[in-house]
């Protein structure tokens, strides 16, 4: 198509030829492309421009410069871009018009065109250079981005004021430290002392890669401070868990006579919630709204999240619904408020309202409904998440991944769990975390300790989550040299001062019956939260030191530290194991008046526990029907072994019809309730309870036992050696456990029904599962799937006293190890005679 001359396209006697060109520019509009834009007296309405046919530019370079600023899409930077070319503006003397048009660029998002033109220019300036900086950090380049500056220094043009804070946003995101203290090396003195923009960024910086300290030291020597340097040393505090030192800071902002703004505001609420510190967040909430910004929506999401972490929803709730116009952030906040509290039907029934109301959810809002799914195994519910996160490419969102792990794996779907990891291809920690997790929920120990060693292989370390996650695997399997290898990490690395890894090492000690290393740990520790006091009680509690137990929570007390639900329950369980009644009671009536501690179904059966071990029956009758709610199964369970091992048949036959009213379908309170007429000598009852359970189809879970240790000897009477000779042979075999029970000499007990001459209808079998063949190691240990029954525990204590060797039995319902053999087994099993 041939190029029209300018005579073809104006009137002849139009001499002023650019300024109506100009005029024609300013008259397009900004969506109108400009090679379609008609011209007044061209039959084709279209035209191309040449240089030649412009003759003096200048006017329509800023012409072309402007609409260069402003270019709305992508669309027309390519048009004007085009125009440019056609008519020669990128040539040597089209520095400013170049470097604009890499601006444009990179603003709406074109980075690779951005960089064809940078590439092209025949001179560079800060302004294209910075241009390109920013588009690299907003695309994710961020080691590009270093590697521009560093050209800059080499070649030029020098770094400015502008390059300085965009380099520096690179390497914070980046997570490099090290380049970023390349580039706080390579500022110049004066703009250091200058420019506010460069410090606020090197102060975010310094935070952001872990080095407060840093950040800290150039706050304090900062020659002047507004409002953005408050506000970004406060950010840099809380993204480093400094939650007291942000809410100091802004204290003393305050003192220094700063105002704030909405985003101040935003920035240090959140700390309240994280502290708990309900009081304080209340008056931040009156002072926002004193000073103009309580409206603000990121002041009232804020407000939202801090109340939820308070544990007040209600509150959130009451902000949320006097938002008008709410965004994802506002629904996000308070469904993971809600799940977060554990109030995992709210929690659905906010997303389900939000789906409903047109708002798409984020990220966040699917990782923050999904622990609700997986609470309650709502697997169907999960997966048509986990085809939504598909469909919006959410699944490689690390959050969203851990979550779908979780509930696959709470589902048993450790499989789909695998899938998803394997899927993802940038794994982090939190991702290994999630799997460990996954497979220790299911209870695959093996794996759980490869994908820990997967997870060096990976370059990765593990951190206190990882330790918080399989510290319990190693006092559930009693597999104390790996929770002793797993301190040993800790310790090295510097995660003996995380609360919750303390806290894991302390159970796993106590739970593998050495008490004292627990409380080694519990000595050490320089802060301490309820947990801690709850771990320790309940151990020593299992262990029967009661008055320890009430010592502890005395010290608890002085610390000033609130006791829980969690806390009573392992202080009554502690007294009843002891045979505290007096002192268990004062602590119940103390939970509400003194504690403000509501009692609940748990307390309840403590409370039964504790009279019916040392024999009040009927206190404990009388309390379960004074109890203002219907009692639970196992408040009535508790009561009646307790009538089992006190021998009162009248209490148990009205406890058993009540249970068999409450869940007719459990077979252990059958054959519980049988063994309470066995031991009565009330056969006839007997044969009807048995035949009760058979002709309803009930079938009681057979147990199961465990032993560990190095074997030093064979115990089969029928071998024929002597006791000496047999102390001498190094084999680790098994052997079964009745004839071990009867070589050793062990009377049955009275008390459990073992059959009778004239009668072929009662089960010869103990009332508690025996374990079916046990080995004779130098210490054995004995794993148990419900608690010992006599049988068991006699030939335990007749065996330890015949090859001399120590003995701990594994309790798994209560998860405690007793040393058997250190006290008379009379005196071991005084309080703990109960099912």
């Amino acid at each position: 198509m041939p190029s029209f001359s300018i005579s073809a396209g104006f009137p002849r006697n139009q001499k002023n030829r650019p300024f109506s060109l100009r005029r024609r520019l300013l008259s397009i509009s900004p969506g109108t492309p400009l090679a379609s834009a008609p011209h007044p007296s061209h039959p084709c309405g279209q035209r191309r421009f040449h240089a030649s046919d412009l003759g003096p530019s200048t006017h329509l370079r800023s012409i072309l410069f402007r609409r260069l600023r402003s270019a709305p899409s992508m669309v027309e930077a390519r048009r004007l871009h085009g125009l440019l070319l056609v008519n020669g503006f990128l040539g040597s003397g089209g520095a400013l018009l170049g470097s604009q048009l890499v601006g444009t660029y990179a603003g709406l998002g074109g980075l690779r065109e951005a960089l064809l033109v940078f590439y092209r220019l025949p001179s560079r300036n800060s302004f294209a250079c910075n241009s390109i900086l920013r588009g690299m950090v907003e695309t994710g380049g961020f080691s590009e981005a270093v590697d521009l500056y560093r050209s800059m220094l080499r070649e030029g043009p020098p770094p400015d004021a502008y390059t300085y804070p965009l380099v520096l946003k690179a390497c914070s995101a980046w997570s490099s430290l090290q380049h970023g203290r390349e580039v706080y090396r390579s500022i110049s003195f004066d703009i250091l002392q200058s420019n506010v923009f460069v410090q606020c960024a090197l102060v975010d910086m310094f935070a952001k890669c872990g080095s407060l300290d840093d950040a800290r030291n150039l706050f304090d020597q900062m020659p002047q401070r507004d409002l953005v340097s408050w506000t970004t040393m406060m950010c840099g505090t809380m993204q480093n868990g400094s939650w007291s030192e942000a809410l100091n800071l802004f204290q003393r902002m305050r003192g220094e006579g700063f105002g704030f703004d909405s985003v101040t505001m935003a920035t240090v609420i959140p700390a309240c919630g994280r502290l708990g510190a309900l009081q304080l967040g209340r008056g931040l909430h009156g002072t926002a709204v004193r000073g103009g910004v309580g409206s603000d929506l990121c002041v009232l999401n804020a407000l939202i999240d801090m109340y939820c972490k308070c544990g007040y929803t209600r509150s959130a709730k009451c902000i949320f619904r006097d938002i008008k116009q709410k965004d994802v952030v506002s629904w996000s906040s308070l469904v993971a408020g809600h799940s977060q509290n554990y109030q995992y039907a709210e929690s659905l029934g906010l997303f389900t309202e939000m789906i409903r109301g047109g708002t798409a959810p984020s990220s966040v809002t699917l990782a923050s409904v999904l622990p609700a799914l997986a609470e309650w195994k709502l697997s169907k519910q999960g997966k048509e998440i986990h085809g939504y996160a598909l469909r919006h490419c959410f699944e490689l969102d690390t959050f969203v991944a851990s979550a779908l792990i979780d509930i696959y794996s709470e589902c048993n779907a450790v499989r789909k769990a695998e899938f998803i990891f394997r899927s993802m291809a940038g794994r982090d920690i939190a991702i290994w975390n999630s799997m460990i997790a996954g497979y220790a929920l299911n209870g695959d120990v093996e794996l759980v300790f490869q994908y820990l060693k997967g997870l060096h292989g990976a370059g990765f370390r593990p951190n206190s989550v990882t330790i918080v996650t399989v510290l319990p695997l190693c006092n559930r399997l009693t597999m104390l040299t790996q929770g002793k290898e797993l301190h040993g990490y800790v310790t090295r690395n510097g995660l003996d001062c995380v609360v919750s890894v303390n806290n894991s090492l302390i159970d796993m000690y106590c739970k593998c019956g050495y008490l004292d290393s627990g409380r080694n740990v519990f000595e050490q520790m320089t802060c301490r939260d309820t947990v801690t006091y709850n771990t320790i009680i309940a151990a020593l509690g299992m262990h029967g030191h009661g008055l320890q137990a009430i010592s502890f929570f005395h010290t608890m007390r002085k610390e000033k530290i609130k006791p829980d639900k969690v806390t009573f329950v392992a202080l009554l369980s502690a007294c009843s194991h002891a045979g505290l009644v007096e002192e268990g009671l004062l602590f119940y009536k103390s939970m509400i008046h003194e504690h403000g501690v509501l009692q609940d179904m748990e307390h309840y059966s403590c409370m039964v526990d504790l009279y019916g071990r040392s024999g009040y029956l009927d206190s404990a009758w009388h309390f379960i029907r004074k109890m203002s709610v219907e009692p639970h199964i196992d408040v009535l369970g508790s009561l009646l072994g307790a009538c089992r091992v006190h021998k009162r048949m009248d209490l148990a036959e009205l406890v058993g019809k009540w249970i068999f009213e409450k869940k007719p379908e459990d077979p252990g309170y059958y054959v519980l309730l049988s063994n309470i007429y066995a031991s009565s000598g009330r056969w006839s009852d007997v044969t009807r309870v048995r035949k009760m359970v058979k002709e309803r189809g009930l079938v009681k879970k057979p147990e199961s036992g465990r032993v560990a240790g190095s074997a030093p000897a064979d115990p089969d009477p029928e071998s024929g050696r002597s006791r000496a000779e047999l102390g001498r042979v190094g084999l680790s075999r098994t052997v079964n456990f009745a004839n071990l029970v009867s070589w050793v000499g062990v009377p049955p007990p009275s008390r459990v029904a073992r059959g009778r001459p004239d009668s072929e209808s009662v089960d010869s079998a103990p009332s508690r599962p025996t374990l079916p063949s046990m080995t004779l190691p130098d210490c054995l240990i004995e794993c148990c799937s419900s608690q010992q029954c006599d049988d068991c525990r006699s030939g335990c204590n007749q065996q330890c006293n015949l090859w001399q060797c120590g003995q701990m039995g594994v309790d798994v319902r209560r998860q405690a190890m007793h040393p058997w053999t250190t006290r008379p087994a009379s005196q071991c099993f005084k309080h703990e005679a109960n099912p």
